[in-house]
């Protein structure tokens, strides 16, 4: 390479093909079509990738612009070879490899079955057609009804980027070895081919296997440097215009240049190379870029953000069920990765007067797998048994919106799944890229509240919910990682009520608060105001899990929870300074608790079956708790109108929460009697009584509330009008009676 930069990166083909969750023994879980990636597995080994019977694309950005870290050459180039960049005056240079090998005997959109029973497409197999055939001609052959396509690769820059420092490869990429088809037997064995491929060879672009008429591109400034020159480490030419110029040059007009590779069988994908190289004129490097798919020239998937396939299974879901899931991303983390979550509901999209909000949280230490494949498995069987009709389902869709976030920590999961169950140990992948524990990232706001209870400042000065984030916590050179912002930005958009943290390592369900009352105390009983209701929750989690109640079962480490109903109080267990649960009860509205899920942090693809049998009804039966207690409106007693951040308290307890943008209002209790209390600025307060049985709730409790004759005075004065006598004259008494 003359005077330039090496990048290489690992890009995910059309289908990751891992180890799909096996069937499940119980017959009554729901079948749905394979998705195009499977599932992320949970096997100690690495997935491998390819790209299955259509056009693949990479798409990249770059710059013409010199390295910074570069002073002068040392190499004079023997010709100008040049990747046009975004800069229409910059000239650069792009060679681009994909590398890629033969798919042998793999069936096309075949993964294994998934825990829940999730039925593939019968297996296709394409037949492979010799290296000379014509990228034009189709395919004569056929099997099982399905005609051989093309597979094509294509690099697209994207715009300019300007490298402060010049990055070389230190550690050579290990060869991604052709993982064999798996398949099951009718009788539930495993059928494992005689022989696998033992490495992935390339297709062949630089030894010129792949013909000139192969190479595709968005545009060439001559003919010379036409897509035909889209090849790693290949000689210029000597004169301007010859055939074989310099490398790919797009028009300097082209807004976003591409380069197209036809595979011409289906192939597996393991990596893009790309070499940039300067010039007497110029200096172009390409800095980064994308990858696409296509079985037609028309249709592109891309290739980030697939996440081991946990975004394509939960686009599935969606497809089957469009019109009670929505899937959407609350931020990326560090490493780019986008935080999906399946909103699930019977009008996704919208918050609906009187329906409460609630979350499932997993994946917030990455190598805590088990809750982020559960919710997988979560979403398609509410959607399977939604289109069964299952009364349960229904009444649950159609009552509470859900909100599922498999994986908070993506970056920490791909490094844990990258090792495998086996090899992961017990913290590899548990921080995010930055080495943040975010589960300790959360703003403290339980050292202000103690200090103001402590002074008798809460709550008439202090309130004793909803503290402001501290001033110290919103600075620029904060350590906050972007995963803890997009939750705790998601947390103040949505007014959930109910939430848990699904964790793994243990068999517990805890519950605030986390972090103990006495400074540097390693452990001590911290309960919150709502211990009965924590408690309560908590309850039903562990009493509903098969494994927390098997009364065969050993205790995972040293404490045997199971004496205690297998609940704690988080700080009774250990201090957890920064918690979501802490943060979650103290700057919202919303009650949450931490499930440990399993002794073993990232059990193996054959545990799944069992692990979600265990968790089923578990996670069912906490969801329907959002029903227990009180629920109601406060609205404007002349108006009807909702009023928004209405306080509502309840004698005895001493945490409030408030009213939605609506004027709605869920608060979790304990069967019992209660006065409860609604109150809103320039509004006079109204108290009520409210009895909580153990009916399935929540029970009704709504509040009209009236305007103060100040507050009715400042609308009118506002409003540019007269102040009624009646007005008037009780303004003049009160005056009077202040006198």
């Amino acid at each position: 390479m003359l005077g330039g930069a090496e990048m290489r990166a690992e890009s995910v083909g059309a289908e990751t093909r891992g180890g799909r969750p096996g069937p499940s023994p119980s017959s009554s879980l729901p079948s749905f079509p394979s998705p195009p990636f499977p599932t992320p597995r949970l096997p100690g080994s690495e997935a491998s990738e390819r790209a299955v019977g259509g056009r693949a694309a990479a798409a990249g950005r770059g710059g013409g612009l010199q390295s910074p870290s570069r002073k002068r050459r040392t190499h004079r180039p023997p010709r100008a070879q040049c990747v046009r960049a975004l800069d229409p005056a910059m000239w650069g240079l792009l060679l681009a490899l994909a590398t890629f090998a033969p798919a042998v005997d793999v069936g096309l959109g075949a993964p294994s079955t998934s825990v829940l029973g999730l039925a593939s497409p019968a297996t296709t197999k394409v037949p492979v057609p010799t290296p000379h055939s014509s990228p034009a001609q189709p395919s004569a052959g056929k099997e099982n009804g399905t005609s051989e396509q093309h597979v094509r690769i294509r690099v697209i820059k994207k715009k300019k980027i300007v490298m402060k420092k010049r990055k070389k490869l230190t550690r050579p990429t290990p060869p991604v070895t052709a993982r064999p088809s798996v398949t099951t037997s009718p009788s539930g064995t495993l059928d494992l081919p005689e022989k696998q491929e033992p490495d992935c060879p390339p297709l062949g672009l630089e030894s010129l296997r792949v013909s000139d008429n192969q190479l595709d591109a968005s545009s060439s400034q001559s003919f010379g440097l036409g897509p035909h020159r889209g090849r790693l480490n290949i000689q210029s030419g000597l004169e301007d215009g010859d055939l074989f110029d310099g490398a790919w040059c797009a028009e300097q007009q082209d807004a976003e240049p591409w380069l197209q590779v036809d595979a011409r069988h289906p192939t597996r994908f393991s990596g893009i190379i790309t070499q940039g190289r300067n010039s007497i004129w110029r200096y172009d490097w390409v800095t980064s870029y994308k990858v696409q798919f296509s079985n037609d020239s028309r249709t592109w998937w891309g290739s980030k953000n697939r996440s081991s396939g946990m975004d394509a299974l939960m686009k599935q879901v969606n497809e089957q069920c469009p019109n009670i899931t929505r899937i959407y991303s609350i931020g990326k983390s560090h490493q780019g990765l986008k935080l999906y979550v399946m909103e699930m509901s019977d009008q996704p999209g919208e918050h609906e007067l009187g329906e409460p909000e609630v979350r499932y949280v997993a994946g917030m230490h990455g190598n805590e797998a088990l809750g982020r494949e559960l919710l997988l498995l979560l979403m398609q069987f509410l959607c399977h048994e939604f289109l069964r009709g299952d009364p349960r389902v229904t009444r649950l869709l159609t009552e509470t919106r859900i909100h599922l976030l498999p994986s908070m920590n993506p970056d920490g999961y791909e490094t844990a799944f990258r090792r495998g169950s086996e090899l992961v140990g017990w913290a590899e992948g548990r921080w995010n890229h930055q080495g943040i524990d975010l589960n300790h990232n959360f703003a403290d706001l339980n050292t202000p509240l103690w200090e103001a209870e402590d002074e008798g400042l809460v709550p008439d000065t202090v309130p004793n919910h909803h503290l402001p984030l501290p001033t110290y916590y919103t600075l620029p050179n904060a350590t906050v990682a972007p995963e803890t912002w997009a939750v705790i930005k998601w947390m103040q958009r949505i007014p959930f009520v109910l939430s848990a943290n699904l964790h793994g390592g243990e068999l517990v369900v805890s519950y605030p608060f986390d972090m103990t009352r006495t400074p540097w105390a390693a452990r001590e009983l911290t309960p919150t105001p709502d211990e009965a209701v924590f408690r309560w929750l908590s309850t039903v989690y562990a009493g509903t899990n098969r494994a927390m109640q098997d009364p065969d079962r050993r205790p995972c480490h040293s404490q045997d929870f199971s004496l205690y109903g297998s609940i704690i109080n988080g700080a009774d267990w250990h201090t957890v300074p920064g918690s979501m649960n802490d943060f979650s009860y103290l700057h919202t509205n919303c009650f949450e608790v931490t499930v440990e899920l399993s002794c073993d942090k990232f059990p193996h693809e054959n545990e799944l079956p069992q692990e979600w049998e265990n968790n089923k009804d578990a996670l069912l039966t906490y969801l329907e708790q959002v029903r227990m207690g009180i629920a109601g409106v406060v609205r404007d007693k002349d108006t009807e109108l909702g009023i928004a951040d209405a306080v509502i308290s309840v004698d005895g307890i001493n945490h409030d929460v408030t009213t939605a943008w609506g004027g709605d209002y869920w608060r979790l209790l304990t069967p019992g009697d209660y006065m409860v209390t609604a109150s809103a600025e320039g509004y006079h307060t109204v108290t009520r009584s409210c009895r909580v049985t153990f009916e399935e709730g929540p029970v009704p409790c709504n509040f009209r509330l009236t305007k103060t004759p100040k507050q009715r005075l400042r609308e009118l004065l506002a409003a540019g009008a007269k102040v009624p006598p009646d007005l008037r004259r009780r303004l003049e008494r009160l005056r009077g009676q202040k006198n």
